[in-house]
């Protein structure tokens, strides 16, 4: 019974892995869907001036990378 608890445990983060971008911004920790199953840029460090190497991947731009930095980021009006 322990067996397939685990198996079950280890598969959902499995799953987890594949589908989902983990990205840690300044102020926060985002979740993206990924657009293929793939492990390629599962954690992704966009802290301070890393922010910007988030537009010069296509799979995190396809994913919606472009929302969140514009989400996160702080703008000042008149």
């Amino acid at each position: 019974m322990k067996k397939l608890f685990f198996l079950i445990i280890l598969g959902a983060c499995v799953y987890g892995v594949l589908n989902y971008h983990f990205i840690l911004m300044d102020s926060s920790f985002k979740v993206l869907k990924k657009t293929r199953m793939t492990l390629d840029d599962t954690f992704v460090d966009a802290r301070g001036s890393k922010k910007a190497e988030l537009f010069l991947n296509p799979a995190l731009l396809k994913a919606g990378a472009r929302d969140l930095v514009a989400q996160d980021s702080v703008t000042v009006g008149k």
